[in-house]
């Protein structure tokens, strides 16, 4: 069903559709990381890959002829970061807390947000994600600082899928881009899954009914809510409430996996989700076409 009415108004208000969206993925990620004991996060990452993909490939349907060589470089690029940004941050999952996780990766993003500014008031969103990043090293636990650089290698590589999605969207119609981008991330995520002896685990139909569900929940289900959100929130609104990626993650960890962070743990995650919702406002009011 349409979440759009036949009147004015929306049936479901976008911004609920945002929050269901950012719920979804969150929630998925903490079922992806709490199957870890029965499958490995490059499995996960397959499986994952593998949903969204065909679900994106029945829809899309893709034309590949007449393609040029630029065009094909760019979407294999963009295929390229999507692989290594799923690959990293589920290997980060598997050593440090989820939410710690998404809080370090969702830098990438803000990066973007803020690359190029000559704003003297941006350099507050900067000093303040920062700060955040410090407070994440002060905190009681003891980090996995092999988890920590793979949730900062997942941010990098997010910060390149943004640039390479808009380059991708010129070229290739609707979600055809991310369709023939995915097919090549799922063939890369290949390798990892084989090397660690995913094949003895995609026998089981359990394992795959898992997969799945979390290929439905991580990928499929929040970019479907959130298409329909863009079609009559402004931009800059989504950004802000995207910017609660990392207390959402936070939060679906403490409640499914019982993961409990300290009180300098939160308030870095609240320096990062600040800095980000400063960073998105002060880009100015933007609508999507």
């Amino acid at each position: 069903m349409n979440p759009v009415a036949s009147g004015s108004r929306p049936a479901i208000p976008p911004w609920l559709l945002v929050l269901g969206s950012i719920a979804s993925v969150q929630v998925g990620a903490a079922i992806a990381k709490g199957l870890f004991g029965t499958v490995s996060p490059s499995t996960m990452v397959w499986l994952r890959l593998a949903t969204s993909t065909l679900v994106l490939l029945i829809i899309a349907r893709p034309r590949l002829r007449g393609r040029t060589g630029r065009e094909w470089l760019v979407v294999i690029g963009f295929g390229t970061v999507l692989g290594l940004m799923n690959w990293a941050i589920y290997q980060s999952f598997a050593r440090i807390p989820l939410g710690l996780a998404v809080t370090i990766e969702f830098l990438g993003p803000l990066s973007v947000a803020l690359f190029g500014s000559r704003r003297v008031k941006d350099l507050i969103w900067v000093g303040l994600a920062a700060v955040g990043v410090v407070l994440l090293g002060l905190g009681p636990a003891e980090l996995d600082w092999i988890g920590v650089g793979l949730a900062a290698l997942a941010g990098a590589a997010w910060a390149g899928y943004i640039l390479l999605a808009a380059r991708t969207g010129q070229s290739w119609q609707g979600v055809s881009g991310l369709a023939v981008a995915s097919t090549v991330a799922v063939t890369l995520a290949t390798i990892p899954m084989l090397i660690d002896g995913g094949v003895a685990d995609l026998g089981n139909a359990h394992v795959w009914l898992l997969g799945a569900a979390v290929g439905l929940l991580s990928s499929v289900v929040p970019y479907s809510l959130e298409l329909h959100a863009l079609r009559t929130m402004p931009a800059r609104t989504f950004g802000i409430l995207m910017s609660l990626e990392p207390a959402a993650a936070a939060l679906a960890a403490l409640v499914l996996l019982s993961e409990r962070l300290g009180w300098l743990e939160w308030l870095a995650i609240g320096c990062v989700v600040i800095a980000s919702v400063g960073a998105t406002r002060s880009r100015g009011p933007r609508t999507v076409d």
